[in-house]
């Protein structure tokens, strides 16, 4: 039995908690995996580098709007990924390195399942070692859920684990989902020449967006690909290359590749966390208290696994609460988990921070809602947009926001300003009032829908 002062599972956002601090502790870092996890490796980076390349070539088509004759010639798809994974793989390779090169770090690959109350077997290339620590930190994420009609049909399917890597694209894409995953990756592969076909059990794409942001974009991916909304899969059919997917409605689609995008399961089972006295979520994920504590003494959790938000910037601010939480036992810190914006990388792009509109109905809310369009403003004019706009939710008698929603180009940036004000407690009136707002700009858009909030102040 190996002990160390901490051991940390899960070389993503795990990995980002031991700094310069921790030197003086013995600490093991495990993973079966590459380092940085999801997103660096199969996730939220390499989506978001083939989305720009997607962007590009849209971006050509579509220029004989503005009055310039371009041609697209064809997507690279052999050097886009080369050029996406060149990079990647070194910055995972490199990561390892550089925490090998800790003195007071030890890495052990291989995948970790608890044995007992901080004790952990590691299944290594060499044997099974087995480890104690004194504290932990599971950080090993989560994984794509594969419903069983994918599952047990025994014909070859794509997760947004694989087919970034696929190569080339597919001539017909089937996607299974129709959340953000499925938006970003559908939006890559029609860019690269895909025929994309959408299955989406709810009735519309991105179901847990904002009402309006979700009729809106499924109305514009009805424009590109073939949307199949409110239908099941029941099951698949064919052979590689050549599969069948029969949907509850009687429809078929045929297509060469699948892939599944219906959500994500948290690695908890993969750890047997139970086995240490850790709870575990319906969802499976594992339950931590606002400073990031398990039910298992001297055991953290944080990410995927255990989060309510599965994004990389909670990660990040989850691991920088654990790593002061570590070290400082008598002062410890809590997580903020309100105002998380979140972004959908597919075109056009979509940002949301707080409530939708159903809830603000739901929990009887008095709020204000306002959308103003990009077409009303002067740089939407210049993007020749008419689908973008900006809605805002706010309290009728404080004027503090609710929620915000923007669909249109660069939403991820324009929504910024409207996290700040919820995170800060600035209220609509002042945020639209108080600082200038360049024109012309995109930014317009949200000033503007926050002047036109009915407020009773």
């Amino acid at each position: 039995m190996r002990t160390h002062d901490l051991v940390i599972v899960g070389a993503g956002s795990g990995n980002a908690v031991v700094d310069d601090r921790f030197a003086h502790l013995d600490v093991a870092v495990v993973d079966e995996g590459p380092f940085g996890g999801t997103c660096l490796n199969r996730g939220c980076i390499p989506s978001k580098m083939l989305v720009h390349v997607a962007d590009i070539a849209d971006g050509v088509r579509e220029a004989g709007r503005f009055g310039v004759d371009a041609a697209l010639h064809g997507v690279r798809w052999d050097d886009v990924r080369a050029r996406v994974f060149g990079r990647l793989d070194r910055e995972a390779a490199e990561g390892e390195a550089g925490r090998r090169r800790s003195a007071n770090v030890h890495v052990y690959r291989g995948r970790a399942r608890f044995t007992a109350a901080r004790t952990l077997l590691v299944e290594t290339e060499g044997g099974a070692v087995p480890l104690r620590g004194e504290q932990l930190v599971i950080a090993v994420g989560g994984r794509p859920t594969v419903p069983p009609p994918v599952a047990d049909s025994g014909l070859p399917y794509e997760t947004s684990d694989t087919v970034m890597r696929l190569d080339g694209p597919p001539r017909h894409l089937a996607v299974l989902g129709g959340g953000y995953i499925a938006a970003e990756l559908a939006h890559v592969f029609h860019a690269a020449g895909s025929r994309v076909t959408v299955v989406e059990q709810e009735d519309t794409l991105l179901a847990a967006q904002d009402e309006t942001v979700a009729a809106a974009y499924t109305e514009i991916a009805a424009g590109r690909y073939d949307v199949r909304t409110g239908t099941e899969l029941t099951r698949i059919e064919g052979e590689p290359g050549r599969l069948r997917l029969v949907l509850d409605d009687g429809a078929t689609v045929e297509a060469d590749t699948l892939l599944v995008a219906v959500g994500r399961t948290p690695n908890s089972d993969r750890i047997h966390a139970e086995r240490a006295g850790i709870a575990l979520h319906d969802d499976g994920r594992v339950v931590v208290d606002a400073f990031q504590r398990t039910t298992a003494p001297g055991v953290f959790a944080l990410g995927d696994v255990s989060t309510p938000f599965p994004l990389k910037h909670v990660a990040n601010r989850e691991a920088r609460v654990v790593a002061h939480n570590l070290l400082h036992a008598d002062d410890l810190v809590p997580t903020s988990h309100e105002a998380v914006p979140a972004a959908v990388f597919t075109r056009p792009q979509i940002a949301q921070v707080g409530r939708t509109e159903r809830e603000c109905r739901e929990e009887g809310l008095d709020y204000a809602v306002a959308v103003r369009r990009f077409s009303d403003t002067a740089y939407g004019w210049a993007l020749e947009d008419t689908t973008g706009f900006c809605k805002v939710l706010a309290d009728r008698g404080t004027g503090l926001l609710l929620g915000a929603h923007v669909l249109g180009p660069q939403a991820a940036t324009l929504i910024q300003p409207l996290v700040v004000a919820m995170s800060l407690g600035i209220g609509a009136a002042a945020l639209a009032r108080t600082p200038y707002w360049i024109h012309p700009a995109a930014t317009e858009a949200v000033s503007n829908a926050l002047l036109d909030l009915d407020l009773v102040l």
